[in-house]
């Protein structure tokens, strides 16, 4: 399958072409020329399939014709090699748990097979000097330096913005020496995604390294968190629930919710999807204005949403045919306060007994305020609540269970070299790492 630009300006990309590019040459974000529709049979027998099994069914569906089955088979079993459960909140509405990856976030899915698909094209095509740039607010940075972490002919670079990530995440990243180079830029996660866009379009420095993306531009991280909205509905289906389903999505630079989308055009039965915002609602103010606004962000305690101008934006305007009317039959939205998503964390645990991290409280709150009678809600918990410790344990009142595994990187020597938001200082020292 071929891949086209969301600005339309360039030529199509075969998948190795639009995965080791990761962004198109006119500046737009690769789509596959079709979003292929699954067999009913696949979705009578789903509940009877695993996780690998459901995986490896859809991403066939995608890059069946450009890697040989039996590779792409061993590239999906090898990035999941964890479970995705879906849990039982309260009557009607379920979490579906995103972080029991090796970097406890949901981004393991994504970063892991994309580290393993662009591993394989650096083998066949003999590429070296390969650079992965990767803007983070959070999980990101962390998912895709520890799936890439040691691999050969590969050079990563984390961007993150001083100060707004949480400590355990930044020690994710920042620890890890190898082949990962982290740069703490004093700005915003928009800074950040700025400077990986303008090293793209540097002629200078695409002469002198092959650059690619591992950011949810990247069709190779995106695509593959479609496999986990199959799941939770042959969870379902197994439970005899598989009713209306209504997903409701943290929402910061809108790659898992665009996922969520493809999956509904594949022909998953999904009712409509709820993106849920904080403070930085800029998608929200879109879908009930038609108007698209970005703005500078602004921090939260969601940090990971912390997103004024979110890249995955045009997708989901390109698989509607830029329709608002569309858009809006199949989506809704929701935002909330700082205050209220630590009110929901303790509210939820004082019912329920069940933690949430701050990203699955707007989504949970967003669900529970936007779901109909007869629906069937899933909200996406994103991150392992033990990773945002000190927020919940103050919202709590208790401490957080940290997994020994997550511990393990808050004893690790941290390695960060400060940078400014300036291109021209960027660029100087990717020449350098170079």
């Amino acid at each position: 399958m071929n891949y086209y630009s969301t600005n339309h300006k360039a030529s199509p990309a075969s998948l190795q072409e639009a995965v080791v590019k990761g962004l198109a040459p006119d500046k737009g974000l690769y789509m596959p020329e079709q979003i292929p529709l699954l067999p009913q049979a696949f979705f009578e027998h789903i509940g009877e399939m695993g996780l690998t099994e459901i995986a490896q069914t859809v991403a066939q569906s995608f890059f069946g014709n450009d890697i040989p089955k039996e590779n792409l088979d061993a590239i999906v079993a090898d990035a999941l090699n964890f479970e995705i459960p879906l849990v039982e909140i309260e009557d009607g509405i379920y979490a579906l748990e995103l972080f029991h990856g090796p970097t406890f976030a949901f981004k393991d899915v994504g970063a892991r097979f994309m580290a393993r698909m662009l591993s394989y094209f650096v083998q066949e095509r003999n590429q070296e000097n390969v650079v992965v740039l990767v803007a983070t607010s959070g999980d990101t940075g962390s998912a895709v330096a520890n799936g890439f972490l040691g691999v050969k002919g590969i050079e990563v670079v984390v961007l993150y913005p001083s100060g707004k990530v949480s400590p355990i995440q930044e020690a994710q990243f920042t620890t890890l020496g190898q082949n990962i180079t982290a740069l703490e830029i004093e700005g915003t996660f928009d800074d950040c995604q700025a400077l990986v866009k303008s090293a793209f379009m540097d002629k200078e420095l695409t002469s002198q390294m092959f650059l690619t993306s591992a950011n949810s531009i990247n069709v190779a991280r995106f695509l593959p968190q479609s496999f986990y909205y199959f799941h939770a509905y042959a969870q379902l289906a197994r439970k005899g629930k598989a009713g209306e389903m209504v997903f409701s999505v943290p929402s910061g630079n809108l790659g898992n919710l665009t996922a969520g989308i493809f999956a509904k055009h594949m022909g998953l039965p999904v009712k409509r999807f709820i993106a849920a915002n904080n403070r930085n609602h800029v998608f929200f103010d879109y879908l009930y204005s038609g108007q698209y606004a970005p703005h500078a962000s602004v921090t939260t305690i969601a940090n990971a949403m912390d997103v004024g101008n979110p890249s995955n934006f045009d997708r989901i305007l390109d698989v509607y045919g830029r329709d608002h009317a569309r858009i809006v039959a199949d989506l809704s939205g929701q935002w909330h306060t700082d205050d209220t998503i630590r009110k929901t964390i303790r509210t939820v645990y004082q019912q329920t007994g069940y933690v949430l991290d701050p990203h699955a409280a707007c989504a949970y709150r967003s669900l529970k305020d936007g779901l109909s009678p007869g629906e069937t809600g899933i909200f996406l918990g994103t991150a392992h609540p033990a990773k945002f410790r000190e927020t919940v344990e103050e919202c709590l009142d208790k401490s957080v269970d940290i997994p020994p595994a997550l511990r393990a990187f808050m004893h690790r020597k941290k390695q960060s070299q400060p940078l400014s938001s300036d291109f021209e200082e960027f660029k100087k020292t990717l020449i350098r790492l170079s």
